[in-house]
């Protein structure tokens, strides 16, 4: 099958990415330059394994040095910095930049996908701003300018090949643009799969499993027989990978993964079955509470638990499809637990990683004759998050949270998981 690409929109789209946006953010606070400075931004400084969220780019060539790393994989140097995250800064100039971006489209052509990555939609700002890469230009040096933070800027067709294009090669040519014209030259050859934005890891497995390991082979593979293999899903991908994307701006890529998750990495080994439970039982409240924020209910939950690197790591990541999609706490609790108490082998536990799949619209309920307090139950999750909405997540809190286990309290007291 050919793919007729003038039947489809062709939209100017920006993918605009900050540089080591943390890093940079905490070193411009220092009146240090991102791009020649040694500087990383860790969770905690007083903790030995705290994670390094971030690190300028001459620390990551230089040393080593990158996201993931741990602060005792640091080198004693004095030219070096190293401090805590403060993610209520990171948070306002985000914002401040997406006030910028204002200044050159409204509000509504903005998508702020992360705290450090944007979509813009571009059309009609020829006349005032000039062509696409005039455009992209400016905003790069307007940012320099006011901010002193570099970013780089991916252009496309669509969210879809925009992103593509900023990961794959505008971060390192600073402004690049994929058409449709060359989807062929510059999008199938792109391997691993998981490179591709909306294939991770286990859905790579799985087209590894149909022969599938570049993106022009999954473009070229029968579109009927990836449909009856993954569904929609299937469908989706085919057209993916010819670069098609027909998403409005700010929907998800991949409306098949809408998914509602929480992963931690725990402070201190967790070795008694107990407290990995009351982990377990909080992380759960607050997937259900994310689900009930966007009006959502889903029947695939999963679990994932990461084993200590002192035994060897590894771990086991396991779901369940339900009868009935949920968002209250306590069935996302119980099916955990059963999958929890199948595949857990009495090792020191680390981390873990709850989620919610396979969503649907939360506006039906499924009655039980057997169960009448069901209606109940899921009115009182509302209610709870009102609660929490107003006074703060820790104003309702279960009694495990107040276990030595727990671990919401101290969440509770942090922006977007760390320090602000």
């Amino acid at each position: 099958m050919r793919i007729d690409y003038d039947s489809f929109p062709k939209r100017t789209i920006f993918c605009v990415d900050m540089k080591s946006f943390y890093a940079s953010c905490s070193a411009v606070l220092l009146g240090l330059d991102p791009l020649t400075t040694y500087l990383a931004v860790v969770g905690d400084t007083e903790r030995e394994g705290s994670v390094v969220l971030a690190a300028t780019p001459p620390l990551k060539q230089d040393f080593g040095i990158k996201t993931g790393s741990r602060l005792f994989d640091i080198p004693n140097d004095p030219r070096i910095h190293i401090v805590n995250a403060q993610m209520s800064t990171y948070l306002k100039t985000s914002i401040a930049i997406t006030e910028l971006f204002h200044r050159y489209v409204p509000m509504e052509c903005i998508h702020t996908y992360s705290v450090d990555e944007s979509f813009l939609q571009v059309d009609g700002t020829t006349r005032l701003w000039g062509d696409k890469f005039s455009l992209a230009e400016q905003i790069k040096e307007e940012m320099q300018k006011e901010f002193g933070l570099s970013c780089a800027i991916g252009i496309g067709p669509n969210m879809l090949m925009a992103k593509l294009c900023l990961d794959l090669e505008a971060k390192k040519k600073g402004i690049a643009e994929w058409t449709y014209d060359q989807v062929e030259a510059k999008l199938w050859p792109v391997s691993p799969l998981s490179k591709m934005w909306g294939i991770g890891t286990r859905m790579e497995e799985r087209l590894h499993r149909l022969g599938i390991r570049t993106v022009g082979q999954l473009a070229n593979y029968p579109r009927h027989l990836l449909e009856k293999k993954f569904g929609v899903m299937g469908n989706q991908l085919y057209y993916h990978a010819h670069g098609v994307d027909l998403s409005d701006l700010g929907a998800p890529i991949m409306q098949g993964q809408i998914s509602f998750g929480k992963s931690q990495m725990l402070l201190r080994d967790y070795t008694k079955k107990k407290e990995i439970k009351h982990v377990i039982l909080e992380m759960c409240e607050e997937v259900a509470r994310r689900a009930r924020t966007a009006n959502k209910a889903g029947r695939t939950i999963s679990l994932g638990i990461g084993y200590s690197k002192k035994e060897g790591g590894g771990g086991f990541h396991r779901s369940q499809t339900i009868a009935e999609p949920t968002n209250m706490t306590m069935e996302i609790y119980q099916t955990c637990l059963q999958l929890f108490e199948k595949h857990f082998d009495e090792r020191t536990v680390r981390k873990i990683s709850i989620s919610l799949s396979n969503v649907v619209d939360d506006d039906q309920l499924q009655l039980n004759l057997f169960d009448h307090r069901k209606p109940k139950q899921r009115e009182i999750g509302y209610v709870m998050d009102a609660i929490r909405q107003k006074y703060g997540s820790n104003a309702l809190l279960r009694a495990v949270s107040y276990t030595t286990a727990g671990t919401a309290r101290h969440r509770g007291r942090l922006v977007g998981g760390h320090k602000a």
